[in-house]
């Protein structure tokens, strides 16, 4: 019984990428780049990112050296900032990448105009598809990652507050 529904699918999907053209192509490859790197980040902070502290911590014990705590505290901290402007970059390129889609999309409908003349809705309406979907597409990814993305830079800067403090107990 499933099996109607992939194919509804399917055909739904691939009649968006015909209508969005082939800037909905990049977009969806940027928006993989991304949540990959969004869910490696998650996978970091929920699995890694813990390990890594527990490991750490019981390397060091009550009467470890200043350097080892800096040491410890300076690998951490690279590992929090480690993918994040990558995935800046990414959520800042789909709307532009979109807005790209948009201006082929009206060369589409300009030219549509110049030939046929404004008599073919038809023609005008591909091409105003053509305009929005990747615009479309390119908010919607891009607003889907700013959001997890700013749950993980918030967990980012307050994990960075907690290893200032740690530092500076180990220092006393």
């Amino acid at each position: 019984m499933w099996l109607p529904d992939l194919i509804d699918f399917q055909l739904a999907l691939e009649q968006f990428f015909s209508a969005g053209g082939w800037v909905l192509y990049v977009i969806l490859g940027l928006c993989v780049v991304l949540w990959t790197l969004l869910l490696e980040r998650l996978w970091f902070r929920y699995i890694s990112y813990p390990r890594q502290c527990r490991a750490g911590m019981v390397r060091l014990s009550a009467g470890a050296p200043y350097w080892q705590f800096q040491s410890l505290q300076c690998d951490l901290q690279l590992a929090l900032e480690q993918q994040m402007p990558l995935i800046r970059t990414l959520i800042a390129l789909c709307p532009l990448v979109g807005l790209l889609g948009t201006v082929t999309g009206m060369i589409q409908v300009f030219d549509a105009l110049a030939l046929n003349g404004t008599g073919n809705p038809r023609l005008m309406a591909a091409g105003i598809a053509r305009a929005t979907l990747p615009t479309l597409a390119g908010m919607a990814v891009a607003v889907s990652g700013l959001l997890l993305f700013s749950r993980l830079t918030s967990w980012r800067d307050r994990e960075l507050n907690l290893l200032q403090g740690r530092l500076q107990e180990a220092m006393k």
